[in-house]
């Protein structure tokens, strides 16, 4: 498990794609879309980081031979 500087790239580009996306449509008057935008980006986030973390206990797992 390896957990470079692409992760953090990755979740800050997907922060900063729905920032924009959101600033538009709210700028549209599309208020509940830009809304709804949000949340679909913090529930991809809460994904990767639930990954993340999912790996991270199998490695200690792992490490202290827990079963």
């Amino acid at each position: 498990m390896v957990v470079g500087v692409e992760i953090i790239f990755k979740i800050a580009a997907i922060g900063i794609v729905v920032a924009i996306v959101a600033q538009v449509l709210k700028q549209a008057g599309k208020d509940e879309i830009a809304t709804l935008t949000t949340l679909a980006g913090l529930i991809i986030v809460l994904l990767i980081v639930l990954d993340l973390i999912s790996e991270l206990f199998s490695s200690v797992q792992n490490l202290f031979y827990l079963f």
